[in-house]
């Protein structure tokens, strides 16, 4: 009888139910015989009347323990495997198969490698079933309970959950120690992928327990929450309610819902749970219909930006007039100013006095050495810990609609393979599209219009074109001697001595003490040096004092007088001096000449000299020169030479003489279009000098000139060469 999806192992009992006509007919001569039936597996289950050669060859006789006609016409039957036998022929002429089989009788001998073999599958029986869970460990324990090792192998090899086909190859396996060693090995693998299932299992357990707990913890927050009457809105409740309430635009509030709405439907400890949270509370913290209300009074404006800077007259006139056009307009646009001086000139701190003037909060992002697009338009959600931009967390910090935003050292960005920053501002600084600037996390249009931008740099050639032209530039230039005076003496000096905690009994700066620090100890275009060297001046005092009041002997303690900070004071406290005034030490020289030097942080003096000497004409160019600088020289030569005879030197001066020209400072590079007038005045008045010296020659030893001389005096004059010879004249033969 061919039989479905089970193979029956000897010594095995299994109930099943027989429904096919032809195996009804076989069941009926069996049991009208000796009670014994060959069940052989089929190999396709879905096959109703199998042919023999669609079943297997290897199959079981079984004794047939016991049937029951079913009132459907089927007979259920318990069978009880006898021997493994092989069919050696069928026939199917009585309306069933029979089938002639023949077994096979192995004969074991024991040993101790028997004997190992069957400890080994024993074990490793019992450790099967201790992991799995549908095995009842004490009847399985007791069934295996054998010295047979055929009988042995069939007892595991039925119990084990196998396929068909690798119970159908353990069936046909008839030596019964090649079938022990095969259902060892089945059992290896039955045991690892049992404890990968329970390890797995192991580990869905803990999650589920961990957030079952977490689930009736946060059930019973809210039970106890609603019984003191503090939880009655859910939390979704609340979120939706700050939505309709937080003045967002359309799209955003749209948006918003939205993900309101997903939020609801997942699990609340799911990691996308986190995402969309977060993002909300990123949408509601943006401020979106707050303003901070403006202080419109002109009188009061003019009298903060003159309490906190001196000067600066351009700079405190624009801010009045956008003041005052604030006044006449309902919603104008916001400005966006650029603020280009050098360091130390108070760019930064005007917009915190803008900020005091109008009433607006202030916020400041630093540009310097941003290279990553991400920076302005923040990184899209899909990015593992994504956040918006600096733009918006700016924004955010303010927490109104129209702050003061300072975008400082605009021109120190730069930029990488990850984007140009200064592309990004581009849409941030135009009026015209900041009304709908878009950051990549929020993902919906936020309203930049009403921010006043202030920005700041020292240099404009490294700013982008495009982005020069979004702002509007006001340039600082650097403070004069003066200015710098009456800002030392309205703030600096304030500033340092409550810093460094003296009183106006203790220490007094004069005028002169001041321009002392300003001249000979600081040169630079703003005054964060002269602060510096105020309070070096002021740390000096302060230890003097400290020094007094910890003497313990009265008689040794004197009282300190007043510390009159005056010139020769500053050269006491502060050692010689750093710099010197080139303008009054400066002696008028011949092959001299005043240049001015323009730097990134402000200007300064330089001495270009000139030598000549013998030689072949060669123009000998020093300083660290570039090509511009190099070419100017160049070009004041041929200028000299082409003049020559308009200014009264001979064509030829050049062939016999060298001439060295050297500019200050030479490890310093030095280039310009500028400096061209400077090295013709110096050019010029060297070969002028020599020039005469070699047209007038006299025997100076007997004071009396050669042949000519009246004649050659009065072109000496005519040449503004002074006489050597004239009575007021101390030089002597060699000069």
């Amino acid at each position: 009888m061919p039989i479905r999806d089970v193979v029956i192992f000897p010594y095995m009992m299994t109930p099943f139910v027989v429904g096919r006509e032809s195996s009804v007919r076989a069941l009926e001569e069996a049991m009208a015989g000796d009670k014994k039936i060959f069940l052989a597996t089929q190999h396709d289950a879905s096959i109703d009347e199998p042919k023999p050669n669609e079943i297997f060859n290897v199959g079981t006789i079984v004794n047939i323990v016991q049937s029951l006609k079913l009132p459907d016409g089927n007979i259920k039957v318990l069978v009880e495997g006898v021997e493994r036998a092989r069919v050696v022929s069928v026939s199917d002429d009585e309306g069933f198969f029979r089938a002639m089989v023949r077994t096979s009788a192995y004969k074991v001998e024991a040993g101790p490698q028997l004997d190992a073999l069957i400890s080994r599958v024993t074990g490793l029986f019992e450790q099967y079933v201790k992991l799995s869970q549908n095995l009842n460990y004490e009847t399985m324990i007791a069934a295996i309970r054998v010295d047979d090792p055929g009988k042995l192998a069939d007892t595991v090899g039925a119990n084990l959950q196998l396929t068909i086909e690798e119970k159908q190859e353990l069936l046909e396996i008839f030596d019964p120690v090649d079938r022990l060693t095969r259902v060892a090995e089945m059992l290896d693998i039955e045991i690892e992928k049992l404890n990968v299932d329970r390890t797995i299992q192991g580990r869905v357990k803990r999650q589920m327990e961990k957030a079952q707990k977490e689930y009736y913890l946060n059930e019973k927050i809210k039970a106890i929450q609603k019984e003191l009457g503090r939880g009655e809105k859910s939390e979704i409740d609340e979120l939706k309610k700050r939505i309709e309430s937080a003045g967002m635009t359309t799209d955003a509030q749209e948006k918003a819902m939205a993900e309101l709405k997903r939020l609801e439907n997942m699990p609340p400890m799911s990691a996308e749970s986190t995402v969309s949270r977060n993002y909300l509370d990123w949408l509601l913290a943006v401020p979106w219909k707050k303003k901070s209300k403006e202080i419109r009074d002109l009188k009061f404006a003019e009298g903060v930006l003159e309490s906190d800077h001196y000067g600066l007259e351009k700079i405190k006139e624009r801010i009045l007039e956008f003041l005052a056009v604030r006044r006449l307009v309902k919603n104008p646009k916001g400005s966006i100013l650029c603020f280009v001086g050098p360091p130390g000139v108070g760019k930064t701190s005007l917009g915190m006095s803008i900020a005091k003037a109008t009433g607006r909060k202030f916020v400041r992002m630093s540009l310097g050495g941003v290279r990553d697009e991400a920076e302005i338009r923040g990184h899209r959600r899909t990015y593992i810990g994504a956040l918006p931009g600096q733009v918006i967390q700016m924004m955010k910090k303010a927490g109104t609609r129209n702050p003061v935003f300072m975008l400082d050292e605009v021109d120190k960005m730069s930029m990488d393979f990850r984007g140009d920053p200064s592309a990004a501002l581009l849409e941030v600084l135009d009026p015209e599209q900041n009304f709908m600037f878009v950051d990549h996390y929020l993902d919906v249009e936020y309203d930049l219009s009403q921010v006043f931008f202030v920005a700041t740099a020292n240099v404009m050639h490294t700013i982008p074109p495009a982005l020069q032209d979004r702002m509007e530039v006001i340039r600082l230039s650097g403070y004069t001697e003066l200015e710098k005076m009456e800002i030392a003496k309205r703030f600096l000096v304030r500033k340092q001595t409550e810093a460094t905690g003296l009183g106006k009994e203790q220490i007094d700066f004069t005028d002169s003490g001041i321009n002392g620090l300003i001249q000979y100890y600081t040169r630079e275009a703003g005054v964060r040096n002269l602060e510096r060297e105020i309070g070096n001046v002021c740390r000096k005092i302060a230890r003097q004092v400290v020094n007094n009041q910890g003497v313990k002997d009265k008689k040794d303690k004197k009282e300190l007088p007043k510390a009159v900070i005056d010139g020769n004071k500053v050269s006491q406290l502060l050692g010689p001096w750093k710099f010197r005034d080139l303008q009054t030490d400066k002696k008028n020289e011949i092959g001299a000449a005043t240049g001015l030097a323009w730097t990134e942080v402000g200007g300064q003096l330089l001495t270009v000299e000139c030598t000549l000497m013998e030689g072949k004409g060669k123009l000998t160019i020093t300083g660290k020169l570039g090509e511009v600088m190099q070419e100017s020289a160049q070009a004041a030569m041929s200028y000299i030479r082409s003049r020559a005879h308009t200014l009264g030197l001979p064509r030829d001066f050049y062939r016999n003489l060298d001439v060295h020209i050297h500019v200050p400072e030479g490890a310093i590079p030095k280039d310009g279009p500028s400096a061209g007038i400077t090295l013709a005045t110096r050019d010029f008045k060297r070969a002028h000098q020599d020039s005469c010296a070699r047209r007038y020659r006299h025997d100076w030893r007997d004071h009396s000139p050669r042949q000519g001389t009246a004649d050659r005096r009065t072109q000496r004059e005519v040449d503004g060469c002074p006489s050597p010879w004239h009575p007021g004249s101390n030089r002597s033969a060699r000069e």
